[in-house]
């Protein structure tokens, strides 16, 4: 069964990008976590872990790498 552990907001830009995390039992009884990044209606990243510390940690510093990652891909191909 999944179930919402925490929610987390990061602002990049003036925009602010809902990170959700999950929490799932294996078969084997072990917890993963998952988390969704919402950068836009249609664009998400999905990220898993053991760990939901070391998954949150993760997703704020990949978040602000991402999208301005994409600005400055939207920038060179114009």
């Amino acid at each position: 069964m999944v179930q919402m552990l925490k929610t987390a907001v990061v602002a990049v830009e003036n925009r602010a990008y809902a990170i959700r995390i999950f929490e799932l039992r294996t078969p084997r009884g072990q917890r993963r976590y998952t988390a969704e990044i919402a950068l836009g209606p249609n664009d998400m990243i999905i990220l898993d872990d053991d760990s939901a510390l070391n998954l949150e940690a993760r997703a704020l510093r990949l978040v602000p790498a991402t999208v301005y990652s994409r600005i400055l891909a939207r920038a060179t191909a114009a």
